[in-house]
């Protein structure tokens, strides 16, 4: 099996790169998706969460109050630490059971999208890395139409590392400025051949 590991910065189109490689009929598994349900109400991490930032974090039906949180992380980069040793070990291990379920089920072609790849040194578990990229006045765009504010997107880029080093380490890079037109053949290019 091929396995790629794609990232990008915040709001630069991952999500999108992971739809359309989906309905080709790659398997993709997304690590926001887990992190997702690794905070549900019930679930371990919600507890140690619960423990570490305080009950003002959890809802009232017990769910994970990721606004709540992310006012914290995104303003103290050792609340962030903190969060990320919670999380990110649980994301790791679910991923790469996946990607074992691949390999026995002789997949040809897998893709990972970790938003955080170059910052959690997971290169070496891929084949190839690939960055979606956009110029900063789109990712502004697209933040704002998430109802974030330009100090609440600056914090959560500040969070990353830079997408021109992103750009530089990946393998690949699909520039997701414009329509998905512009984007799926890029995609194409990039994964056919693996196929």
């Amino acid at each position: 099996m091929r396995l790629y590991g794609l990232t990008g910065g915040v709001g630069m189109g991952k999500s999108t790169c992971a739809t359309v490689l989906a309905g080709m009929g790659v398997r993709v598994v997304d690590t926001d998706d887990l992190a997702r349900s690794f905070t549900e109400p019930g679930h371990p991490a919600v507890k140690e969460i619960s423990r570490q930032f305080g009950p003002e974090v959890i809802d009232s039906t017990g769910r994970l109050d990721r606004g709540a949180l992310a006012r914290i992380v995104f303003q103290n980069s050792s609340a962030r630490a903190a969060l990320e040793s919670i999380l990110h070990p649980r994301i790791i291990a679910a991923w790469k059971q996946i990607v074992e379920g691949w390999r026995r089920e002789d997949v040809a072609l897998g893709v990972v999208v970790i938003p955080l790849l170059f910052e959690t040194e997971a290169e070496p578990h891929f084949d190839a890395t690939v960055c979606v990229a956009c110029s900063k006045a789109s990712q502004q765009e697209r933040l704002a139409q998430r109802g974030w504010t330009s100090d609440e997107s600056a914090r959560r880029i500040e969070a990353q590392l830079p997408i021109e080093d992103k750009m530089a380490r990946a393998d690949y890079v699909i520039w997701s400025e414009g329509e998905q037109s512009v984007l799926s053949p890029q995609i194409e290019r990039i994964f056919h051949p693996a196929k």
